[in-house]
């Protein structure tokens, strides 16, 4: 059996479902989503998650809610592992008023996969990785990757409405994720922790 990895760019996939009106997708199985992209002959042997806690305040006071909210839903899920950024603080300024503001970048995410994505080719670890993300920050790792270990495998799983011609250049194959594979990987609407408490999908990702 061919061993797979999935690297999955949380913010990428996050924006691209936002950016179709798919947010009754938000609450998304990404085990079962990566177990859904996988062919015959092939077993799943790790997902790896990344993202950033949002720290900041935002127009919607509830937002840091759901993403702990989900977060914590995907602890629960066996071989699931989130690898965290975090966000910067830069001030903006208009060029015509002069007026400043603040405003929060996520740092990191593409570092980190492309740190992960190298330790684990280095480890042997995988036979075939699949990438979440349409982020052409990555084609830089991957190309390495396609040189240095000719016999592994990097495909390309553009999130809905997301892609790069650099990825697709670089990677082995690539394809966009259908709304049914989105719709088929949905966790329960209630999650019962190990310590007896529920989580509950968020109202507004209904």
């Amino acid at each position: 059996m061919q061993r797979v990895s999935v690297y999955i760019d949380g913010f990428n996939l996050y924006y691209g479902l936002r950016s179709k009106g798919w947010r009754r997708y938000y609450w998304l199985n990404l085990r079962r989503l990566a177990e859904k992209l996988l062919i015959p002959g092939q077993r799943l042997v790790a997902v790896r998650y990344f993202t950033a806690k949002i720290l900041h305040q935002t127009d919607d006071p509830q937002k840091k809610r759901r993403q702990n909210t989900y977060l914590e839903a995907l602890a629960t899920l066996p071989d699931l592992h989130i690898h965290y950024g975090y966000y910067l603080s830069k001030n903006r300024t208009c060029s015509q008023c002069g007026a400043t503001w603040q405003t929060y970048e996520e740092k990191m995410t593409d570092v980190n996969i492309a740190v992960e994505l190298l330790s684990d080719a280095q480890d042997d670890a995988f036979d075939t990785a699949i990438i979440i993300s349409g982020d052409s920050d990555l084609a830089g790792p991957i190309s390495s990757i396609c040189q240095r270990y000719s016999k592994k495998r990097i495909i390309v799983a553009f999130p809905p409405e997301r892609s790069s011609f650099q990825l697709q250049q670089m990677a082995t194959a690539w394809f966009t994720i259908g709304r049914k594979k989105l719709s088929d990987s949905q966790l329960p609407d209630q999650i019962t922790k190990t310590d007896g408490y529920i989580l509950s999908k968020p109202s507004k990702w209904r």
